[in-house]
């Protein structure tokens, strides 16, 4: 499969990058960069009156057309590639790309599949609420029959597919991910002549080491580290351990990691919440000015900050980065993250199930995983073919620990599919924000996470 990888050189893609954070709630969302289309796809309309674009399939006669059901067609860089390395593989088959738009996407996807007239034969899944809603109204084929079948090894997913499994079946399989990394600055250890940060730190080393950096002199302040305003930047250390859930309605785990990061904000080590969130001030704009050592944040971030000091707009404070693995508590293993998924799945009413099964199969098997880093973009399984795709992008950093950065271990989903998600999303940002900002005390804090979600689990 290699040698059809596209025509897209690695420096090209850099260019043409779309690699948005798909953080549901909790993150907000990512960076993306565009390319252009190549050519201007046709204009039909979706079921319900909503506007869609297909690129058509150049079928020959006989061949058999798949329906595939997207969005942003024109700046996404890793479909066509996808389909190209597929129909290249499978004679007679040809995909058909449907733009659903990607406002309302999974609304307009829930109408089409659930209408009398749907002929998708995949449907791209963006967030786990919509995968959810899908499963619920029986529109998704479940994939178990078709995994036992072919052998599927799900443990290259590094654990997400135990985490979207609904009533002991799996209706999607992923085939991008986007996971948090730490972003650091090497010039400011440099200059205050610390060591790097690693791939295997606990969170008292990695607290010890951003204070180690810090200086708060007025007009010559360095940051140790920085958190954006997400509740997920700060809550989500605490189910790296795989014990517990943010959803399951009780929240004293999260004690130690508001204790630390209240603690770094009085001290100093890192940016006041209060100011950041009357600012606006985004996390990128943050890691730009250049007195930021640490910043936890996605890996969707890595393609903006390589093409944004590429095309000067972040200056040489920060051309000199990289990257290492989350820190972890004491007894979990290095390289456990938190992740947002990009899945394909079967619907019920596919017409060409078992051959939408060997797309979904080659698009989320290690094949696919290789096409799509080719592309610059994350895939949800990190072979070592992949690391060296990615690794190997002009811009990303040369050091061996960053490309080490890049293997995760166990991987936990921002937000588990729960069918309650939105309302305790709502009462967990509240409450962060109480926290956060000292409105309230820590325990008081979250002790209103864990009466207001268990309210919303026991409506």
């Amino acid at each position: 499969m290699k040698k059809r990888l596209l025509g897209l050189t690695l420096a090209g893609c850099m260019t043409a990058m779309s690699l948005a954070g798909c953080g549901g709630g909790s993150s907000g969302g990512g960076e993306t960069t565009t390319a252009a289309a190549s050519q201007a796809p046709e204009t039909t309309a979706a079921a319900g009156g909503a506007e869609t674009t297909a690129a058509p399939a150049q079928a020959a006669e006989g061949d058999t057309v798949l329906k595939w059901a997207v969005w942003d067609i024109s700046s996404t860089v890793y479909y066509q590639p996808l389909i190209d390395a597929f129909e290249a593989a499978n004679p007679g088959v040809k995909i058909e790309m449907v733009d659903l738009g990607s406002t309302d996407y999974q609304t307009v996807l829930a109408t089409e599949l659930t209408g009398s007239g749907s002929d998708f034969d995949i449907a791209t899944i963006k967030d786990v609420p919509g995968y959810t809603t899908l499963v619920n109204k029986g529109v998704l084929e479940p994939l178990d029959d078709y995994i036992a079948k072919d052998g599927v090894d799900l443990s290259q997913y590094g654990g997400i597919t135990d985490q979207v499994t609904v009533d002991g079946k799996l209706y999607e399989l992923p085939f991008r991910s986007d996971f948090w990394v730490l972003f650091y600055n090497k010039d400011v250890f440099d200059k205050a002549g610390v060591a790097y940060p690693g791939n295997d730190m606990t969170f008292e080393q990695y607290d010890q080491l951003a204070r180690s950096v810090t200086n708060t002199t007025p007009g010559e302040e360095v940051y140790g580290a920085h958190y954006h305003t997400w509740r997920s930047a700060v809550q989500l250390f605490g189910i790296l351990d795989g014990k517990h859930s943010i959803v399951d309605g009780d929240y004293e785990f999260l004690k130690p990691y508001y204790e630390m990061i209240v603690a770094q904000q009085e001290d100093g080590v890192c940016q006041d919440y209060a100011t950041l969130k009357t600012s606006s001030l985004h996390y990128s704009g943050a890691f730009a000015q250049g007195n930021v050592a640490m910043m936890n944040m996605g890996s969707w971030f890595i393609p903006t900050l390589i093409e944004k000091i590429k095309t000067g707009e972040y200056g040489e404070e920060v051309a000199n980065w990289g990257i290492v693995k989350y820190p972890h508590a004491e007894g979990v293993e290095p390289g456990s993250t938190l992740a947002t998924i990009t899945c394909l799945s079967v619907p019920t009413a596919a017409p060409h199930k078992d051959l939408a099964w060997e797309f979904v199969k080659f698009v989320c098997g290690p094949d696919g995983a290789e096409v799509v880093a080719n592309t610059g973009t994350i895939p949800a399984i990190t072979t070592d073919a992949v690391v060296e795709a990615i690794s190997g992008l002009e811009g990303f950093p040369t050091d061996d620990a960053s490309a080490e950065a890049l293997k995760t271990a166990n991987t936990y989903l921002e937000m588990p599919v729960h069918e309650k998600s939105s309302e305790i999303e709502t009462v967990l940002n509240e409450a962060h924000d109480n926290i956060m900002t000292e409105g309230v005390t820590i325990d008081e804090g979250i002790a209103e996470m864990t009466e207001g979600v268990k309210a919303v689990l026991g409506q």
